[in-house]
């Protein structure tokens, strides 16, 4: 089995250090991957640096033609990267198709946006003293950036750094999740292939701690990390003088009132609550239900979950996978049996083999459980009554968590209600806040991040307001 080479500046290289990249569901060596050192990281930012003197005199044109052939290269080789996904994250087949046409869209909407960084002209003439004179606003590209990539979405997520970068006019340094890496090391060869200047593209496999040598070095602009909350906010306090745009966990919250179109809301729970195993920062993890239809929603939520199939991903039918290592699978079973010790009780799942954890219902949780409390990123939903509504919206803001919400009701005054009050990134109504479009913006409040993306926003965050002020008035006779 050859080894996957890093991209070094745009270059395969070949490294002594190799990991091996494994199938979540049994186990089985999928891929080896060679591992970037130390010099590796140095030598791709420097890279960057000369990439980013290339990227930022492109044309918005140019840099909109490479993401438009960077699309169109996705597209050509989705069933190659529908298999990788497959086969390095246990993700289902249904689910690596889905993502493969989000990296597409996600990456055609950059392209279009590139052409769409406007700038403003500020008149500054409001007195005698300032006659003349008028400003010009305009973005600028930030300079390398360093793109660090979770195991759950190895493609679109890396696209969601990759391409805004690019069009934004900046060179980037991908590191992907240890588990995952065959995707970013794809996605950077189809860029070179693209026509971006090989220098302003870097993959660099490594682990975690190593990669911190990255964010700490000072010739990096921006870092766009995604992962968890610890280590999120840990390299925040090593990042130095960067800016810094961090999507973070959750615990999301649902919530579903009587006038609510209950046999809808119950499908789609079941759908954001056990996709890609759970595997989601904005998955489905604490349904609020209005006691007066508590039992019949209950009841519908679990007909619709004993209606997926769990198992292998690689059988188109299978709608849930495995989980990526058998590590997190035991640590999230631990979790829910500790809360069943503590007078949880579980209606359906709560079982695991090996890396497969069975979609799991619990109810009867108390807010200081860990299931409910922290991130669980596993198959497991809890369902618990309220009396009102503003009990509802109170549990859901409790904890430290503020990516996403849902809400299925049909009373306007509830949703604007819930819109001002709910400390989140987003609130979907009458939808489960696993819904996500990548043109729209994306990001969390309080221990969920900072920053937004999807690529209009994330070019934002990747250049930076410039004011040149000129006095028509100056020096003339």
């Amino acid at each position: 089995m050859e080894p996957y080479p890093i991209i070094l500046g745009g270059e395969k290289k070949e490294t002594e250090e190799i990991a091996d990249v494994r199938f979540p569901y049994n186990g089985e060596i999928y891929a080896r991957v060679c591992q970037a050192s130390q010099s590796d990281l140095n030598d791709a930012v420097a890279a960057a640096v000369r990439g980013f003197e290339k990227t930022r005199s492109l044309s918005s044109g140019t840099r909109s033609c490479i993401l438009s052939r960077l699309a169109d290269e996705i597209r050509d080789r989705s069933d190659e990267l529908i298999d990788v996904m497959v086969m390095e994250g246990g993700k289902t087949k249904k689910f690596a198709t889905t993502e493969v046409a989000r990296a597409d869209a996600t990456v055609r909407t950059s392209a279009e946006e590139a052409k769409r960084i406007y700038g403003e002209i500020i008149p500054l003439d409001w007195t005698d003293d300032t006659k003349g004179r008028t400003g010009f606003l305009q973005r600028f590209p930030l300079g390398p950036v360093v793109g660090i990539v979770p195991f759950n979405f190895p493609l679109n997520l890396a696209c969601h750094k990759l391409a805004p970068a690019i069009a934004a006019g900046n060179s980037i340094v991908l590191k992907p999740a240890s588990a995952t890496p065959v995707c970013s090391l794809l996605l950077g060869e189809m860029t070179v292939e693209a026509g971006l200047p090989p220098e302003a593209i870097s993959v660099v496999p490594c682990a975690n701690v190593r990669a911190e040598q990255l964010v700490r070095d000072p010739r990096v602009a921006y870092l766009s990390f995604t992962g968890s909350c610890t280590v999120g906010w840990h390299l925040r306090e090593i990042a130095g003088q960067k800016k810094v745009g961090l999507e973070l966990g959750g615990n999301a919250a649902v919530i579903v009132h009587e006038d609510a179109n209950l046999d809808f809301a119950a499908t789609r729970i079941a759908t954001g609550g056990f996709i890609n195993a759970g595997q989601v920062c904005i998955s489905v993890q604490r349904v609020l239900v209005h006691r007066p239809v508590y039992e019949r929603t209950l009841e519908k939520i679990l007909l619709a979950v004993q209606a997926l199939k769990a198992g292998d991903p690689r059988d188109p039918l299978t709608d849930v996978g495995p989980m990526i290592d058998q590590e997190k699978a035991q640590e999230a079973y631990r979790k829910v049996h500790e809360a069943v010790k503590q007078g949880a009780r579980i209606l359906i799942g709560g079982t695991l083999e090996k890396t497969l954890f069975a979609p799991t219902v619990v109810v009867d949780t108390t807010p200081d459980m860990r299931i409910v409390r922290e991130e669980v990123f596993a198959p497991v939903i809890s369902v618990t009554p309220y009396d009102v509504f503003s009990d509802a919206l109170r549990i859901a803001n409790t904890g430290n968590f503020g990516l996403q919400a849902g809400i299925f009701t049909q009373n306007i005054n509830r949703v604007m209600r819930a819109f001002r009050d709910m400390e989140v990134g987003g609130v979907m109504v009458n939808d489960i806040p696993t819904f996500r479009v990548d043109q729209m913006p994306y990001g969390g409040v309080k221990g969920s991040g900072t920053g937004r993306e999807g690529p209009r926003y994330a070019i934002e965050e990747m250049t930076e307001l410039r004011l040149m002020v000129i006095n028509r008035d100056g020096g003339v006779e």
